[in-house]
């Protein structure tokens, strides 16, 4: 018992889907007998899972709210923001664009959908994306409060960030206040690292109702495409990632993968960039180095505007779909895809399928049928399990580069192969 109790919290998280697959995979081969499904899948699982999606749910909004109120009132000089903001966002579209652009010239190349026999087409109805014009628009909230009750993260982003440079100007008053914010973000920290302590008993549930329930004849049908998007998902996140960080920030890739694991995992359980902020936002801070004034505006920002893996998805999707049905894009078709992608990411939340939300409004603008998408329903979770990684990956890998060119990054944390084991160990209270 004690050594499994001094177990790190990515470990025991690890270990938690490795048995949780098992067990699905088991009731899958099983048949799935009526029981499993009423009293496991549909039942005990399914309750744990929900929980737990709910309590990293609960989070996100007073996260990335008090956490950008304290990184943006923190600054001395609040003309660090716009240089800070500019050269987040210009990193961010660059990324964005790179993976649109290799996962439509996958698709040219390897051609996944000649030849491919999807299972049956079914009608499915997909909300329309929010035109850019719209999104610039909501992004100034009218009412902060339901733009917090409602989860809508750029118009809570906006109002932090003005609410943090108000605090700074404000002398005195802005001191007491910038110290109330400053306490209860210490409380929220601490309330994560409680929510943390439940995270394998919830990942194993979620892992499990996965395989349980995934058709093999889904796989198949699309096998090509799968294996497409993963490949093209690996490259962008082990490749083009490292090559980024390696030519702008001069820091080492493998050190920065390695620490950044207990985010991976959990982006890839949960499927929703804004559901991994809370531990996104710790493992920059505490086991890379960055300054928070920096990562609570880089890394809540990144989960809103930054979507390389669905950018991949949607780029590969595209090009199947066409290829499916027999219809040749042009080359400014092709390009419209890209501009369409990079565009549509800008206010996409980070939550689990919108993917599709956005891929709906591509195909009707290049002239695909939407319905195509019913060929990638079946493979979609676990497809957006995996870009979800890739999304958070991009998320901190920008952090990072920004961090270093302000000054904000600790080296001596980044290259400290124990940094942030607080935030990991589950035997005494971590202090994320």
């Amino acid at each position: 018992m004690a050594s499994a109790n001094k177990l790190s919290l990515s470990m025991k998280i690890f270990i938690a889907m490795i048995a949780g697959a098992a067990l699905g995979l088991i009731l899958n081969f099983s048949g799935h007998p009526e029981w499993s499904q009423v009293w496991l899948t549909d039942g005990l699982f399914k309750v744990v899972g929900q929980i737990f999606i709910s309590l990293l749910k609960m989070l996100v909004v007073p996260l990335v709210f008090i956490s950008l109120v304290c990184g943006s009132s923190s600054l001395s000089d609040p003309r660090m923001l716009g240089r800070v903001g500019g050269k987040t966002i210009g990193l961010y579209m660059l990324t964005t664009a790179i993976a649109v652009t290799l996962a439509l010239t996958a698709a040219v190349i390897f051609e996944p959908g000649i030849g491919a026999h999807p299972v049956a087409v079914v009608a499915t109805q997909i909300a329309e994306a929010t035109p850019f014009t719209q999104v610039l628009i909501n992004m100034v909230p009218t009412n902060p409060v339901a733009a917090m009750a409602d989860g809508q993260m750029l118009p809570i982003i906006f109002f932090a960030v003005l609410l943090g440079i108000s605090i700074t100007l404000s002398k005195e008053a802005g001191v007491r206040a910038a110290n109330w914010f400053n306490d209860m973000n210490a409380i929220i920290m601490k309330l994560v690292t409680l929510v943390m302590r439940f995270a394998p008993y919830g990942v194993f549930s979620l892992i499990a109702i996965l395989t349980a329930t995934s058709s093999s004849a889904d796989f198949m049908a699309v096998g090509r495409y799968v294996v497409l998007v993963f490949a093209v998902l690996f490259v962008h996140a082990l490749f083009v990632y490292p090559a980024i960080l390696t030519v702008l920030g001069r820091l080492n890739p493998l050190v920065f993968l390695f620490k950044l694991r207990p985010a991976m995992l959990f982006a890839f359980t949960t499927a929703s960039s804004n559901a991994t902020i809370p531990v996104t936002l710790a493992t920059v801070e505490k086991k890379i180095g960055v300054n928070n004034k920096i990562a609570s505006f880089t890394i809540p920002l990144g989960a809103t505007i930054n979507m390389d893996g669905t950018a991949i998805m949607q780029g590969i999707a595209t090009g199947f779909i066409a290829q499916f049905y027999g219809i040749d894009l042009s080359f400014s078709q092709y390009l419209m895809v890209v501009v369409m992608v990079i565009l549509a990411s800008i206010g996409t939340a980070g939550v689990p399928g919108v993917g599709l939300v956005v891929l709906a409004g591509v195909l009707d603008q290049v002239g695909l049928p939407a319905e195509g998408i019913a060929l990638i329903l079946g493979v979609d979770r676990l497809l957006d399990m995996t870009r979800t990684v890739v999304n958070i990956t991009g998320d901190s890998m920008v952090t990072t580069i920004v961090a270093k060119s302000e000054g904000e990054l600790d080296l001596d944390v980044f290259n400290d192969p124990h940094a942030g084991l607080d935030f990991e160990q589950k035997t005494s209270p971590a202090r994320i």
